[in-house]
């Protein structure tokens, strides 16, 4: 199965708390489509086990779909691709180093 043919964008990629959250939106069929290529590909121990447990809840009746969107901008790249936002105006101030045999105060003009 593809990347492309999964319930969630850029699965392979999320980390695991954003993958937590997004399963929840999902049906047993979408759940197991992941489980399936989860097993597939990287196989990792805590997604299987999450996606395990989440399908036999919802298998169960357990648990329901929350409703959200599973395809929503990830918080840790919501920001547009290939941007940053460190640059000239964002930087810290200047550090000076310390003085000689005074390292806990950098501001100590030599003499």
């Amino acid at each position: 199965m593809a990347e492309h043919d999964l319930p969630i964008p850029d699965y392979d990629n999320l980390a695991i708390g954003s993958l937590e959250s997004r399963v929840r939106a999902l049906d047993p069929d979408g759940v197991a489509r992941l489980l399936q290529h989860e097993r597939e590909h990287a196989d990792r121990v805590q997604v299987v086990q999450l996606l395990e447990q989440r399908l036999e809840r919802l298998r169960s009746g357990e648990a329901q779909p929350s409703g959200g969107d599973p395809a929503a901008p990830a918080p840790e790249t919501a920001g547009m691709p290939g941007t940053s936002a460190v640059s000239p105006a964002t930087e810290g101030p200047t550090l000076n180093p310390p003085s000689q045999g005074v390292p806990t105060n950098p501001a100590q003009p030599r003499t």
